[in-house]
């Protein structure tokens, strides 16, 4: 019998095994024999199928013994790693002419098709972590930078060799990178979904299709939220990748090796690595094996009996079944033994009941008291209050949102335009600074649950919103200059300056994303696919693996004034406690009057001073005493200090940093 990718594996296996965590399912190596077993209690029959090759349709047939607890399992001799399976169930609820993968596939080996075909394979996950663990950080100490594994790296302007993948990430010398995250200083990287997900999606406009689809292009799904595989990772990603249809991914599992040697990269660094998960949903397109083991045990259904979309993308995962239960606490503790994973941010976290979300933090901290919980609170509601309560840290939507204006109102104008929305006042701009504390009026019980943010992979970029809302450009204009378009300056200057002293001046935790640091814009590529929206500036760019999302190197050097403000409010945060670890009681708040700003004497050694109106300077009186310029609207400078006293001056979109001297 053929043992794909056992040469290559065997390479990659080191003189030191570190014991992998136990699993409930899945395939069990030891010594010469390998024991499967899947749970699927209403199955009537199970026969573990062994494949020769991937695309082989049909294999040897092995029936499986069910007992008690529904649980089926086989164990063969002479059948180890490199061994290519998948179940064939039969029973009341099962699909018997559909071959599935495991779905505690350690390594998944798919094909690019809609259906995401798959086959399980069997690997040695052996790997030398050498000295690596995780890493002990305060949550309120975290500058956290959320990337796309391959976005990273994909550009023509890259100078890394393996472009878009894990070994490419972690690349030394290249120019982009793990190299720029370094230079920038950030402490911890968010990495968009790398558990295995079903990339290609429903073809364009294909009348036979089981879905017509008339919204995706591409037919693609880039960013990867569809998970179909939560303990494998992406194999798109490995040094061996492939995006070609109908091509296969995975067939000799190295992923699982390069994923991680990055993490170990970072962790040589300093960098803490907090993956994003997905498990309130799957594809609705992929032959996910949960829906054809037993859908009712995984999914939730509306009362007509049809699939609960809460999420909005497909099918709503069951968490409060102890079968999903299982398998999404079973796959974040592989996650954290087998790959030294930091933390995780949780996808609509709002989807996953609080009595799973209660069992994650307890036994996650039960292994690693430092580890990182953050959530997104939305999905059938939004509820920041209560993550807080359980424990957990989540996205400040406030801040964004009363920075920038309403989400979904491009029209609505914030602080950073001279506005304060409607219910936001001078208390409003003093909650964000102090943490958003809930005894203030806020969401959070302490101010390391409050995630500050001002972009993330969803929506449009900060740059983008701050272009279409303060008119530098119209939400459907043609760019037909992308470099001019590109280059920041001006009031666009200004205003991202200062959106972004206030987000590193304030308490609680740091979230940027990648290009932010540029004011990245994505502007829709011109590529084969059919897209009548080529030119604008995209709000959502889930589907597009191409240079609207790559992230382009010359762009960053073309806004080096505005990369080396923020590399320098990185290193202010840094070296300054006081902007990480005070408490309300540390804040002294100064007068502005009717002016759309906010002041402040911190711990009686910093003064900040944020001007959110567009036209007028503000004038403030300040303590007596030599005061250093730490940062101003021209640049951050930590060293060379500009002496004032007394009066000081702020201009229009623009705050101030000063010290005690």
């Amino acid at each position: 019998m053929l043992k794909i990718g056992i040469i290559i594996i065997t390479l990659f296996m080191s003189a030191y095994s570190k014991e992998s965590p136990t699993l409930s399912y899945g395939a069990f190596v030891q010594g010469n024999q390998t024991t499967f077993k899947i749970h699927a209690p209403r199955s009537t029959e199970v026969n573990l199928v062994i494949f020769e090759k991937p695309d082989d349709e049909t294999g040897y047939k092995h029936p499986m013994v069910k007992n008690e607890s529904g649980d089926w399992t086989l164990t063969l001799s002479d059948v180890g790693i490199g061994t290519l399976y998948g179940y064939r169930l039969s029973g009341p609820v099962n699909d018997s002419t559909i071959i599935i993968a495991d779905p505690y596939s350690k390594a998944a080996v798919t094909q690019n098709s809609m259906s995401h075909v798959a086959k399980s394979l069997v690997i040695d996950d052996t790997y030398d972590w050498e000295d690596d663990t995780w890493i002990e950080i305060d949550p309120r100490d975290l500058v956290i930078y959320e990337m796309h594994v391959r976005d990273m790296t994909a550009h023509p302007t890259s100078t890394a060799n393996q472009k878009g993948t894990y070994a490419g990430l972690a690349e030394a010398g290249q120019n982009g990178g793990i190299e720029h995250i370094k230079a920038m200083g950030v402490n911890a990287v968010q990495i968009l979904p790398i558990q295995n997900f079903a990339n290609f999606e429903v073809p364009f406009k294909d009348n036979k299709a089981p879905l017509y689809n008339d919204w995706n292009p591409y037919e693609r799904n880039h960013w990867g939220y569809m998970t179909t595989f939560f303990f494998a990772p992406e194999s798109y990603y490995a040094s061996n990748g492939t995006n070609d249809p109908q091509a296969w991914n995975g067939t000799d599992g190295r992923a699982v090796h390069e994923l991680k040697d990055m993490v170990k990269a970072f962790h040589k660094e300093n960098i803490v690595v907090i993956l994003d998960v997905v498990y309130n949903h799957v594809s609705q397109f992929d032959n996910n094996p949960l829906k054809f083991i037993d859908r009712d045990l995984y999914f939730r259904f509306d009362k007509n009996g049809k699939w609960s979309t809460k999420s909005g993308c497909g099918n709503d995962c069951k968490t409060e079944s102890p079968p999903m239960r299982n398998l999404i606490l079973e796959s974040l503790k592989y996650s954290m033994k087998e790959y030294h994973v930091d933390g995780f941010r949780f996808d609509l976290g709002q989807l996953i009941d609080p009595e799973t979300r209660d069992i994650i933090i307890l036994e996650l901290r039960a292994i690693n008291p430092n580890v990182i919980i953050l959530a997104e609170p939305w999905g059938g509601g939004y509820n920041p209050h209560g993550f807080s309560d359980q424990g957990w840290a989540s996205f400040n939507d406030q801040f964004r949102d009363g920075l920038k204006g309403s989400l979904f109102d491009i029209n609505d104008k914030g602080f950073l335009f001279g506005k304060l929305r409607k219910g936001d006042d001078q208390k409003f701009l003093r909650r964000l600074a102090m943490g958003s504390l809930r005894k203030h009026g806020g969401q959070y019980i302490s101010s390391d649950h409050s995630v500050n943010y001002l972009e993330s992979h969803d929506d449009l970029t900060f740059g983008d919103r701050l272009r279409i809302t303060g008119g530098f450009v119209e939400k459907h204009d043609v760019i037909t200059d992308r470099k001019s378009h590109a280059k920041v300056d001006g009031n666009l200057m200004s205003m991202s300056k200062l959106g972004a002293l206030y987000l590193f001046t304030s308490q609680g935790i740091v979230f940027m994303h990648q290009g932010q640091e540029w004011a990245r814009s994505k502007v829709i590529a011109d590529t084969k696919a059919p897209d009548q929206y080529v030119g604008q500036l995209d709000h959502n760019s889930y589907e597009k693996d191409n240079e609207t999302n790559w992230l382009n190197w010359n762009e960053r050097e073309m806004n080096r004034e505005l990369v080396d403000y923020y590399k320098g409010l990185i290193e202010l945060r840094k070296q300054y406690s006081e902007f990480r670890h005070s408490k309300p009681d540390d804040f002294e708040f100064i007068d502005v009057g009717k002016k759309v700003a906010v002041a402040y004497l911190l711990k009686d050694r910093f003064i900040v001073i944020l001007n959110g109106g567009n036209e007028d300077t503000l004038e403030l009186d300040i303590p007596a005493g030599q005061w250093n310029i730490l940062a101003d609207e021209k640049l951050v400078n930590l060293e060379n200090q500009q002496l004032v006293s007394n009066k000081i001056l702020v201009p229009p979109s623009s705050g101030i940093v000063l010290k005690q001297n």
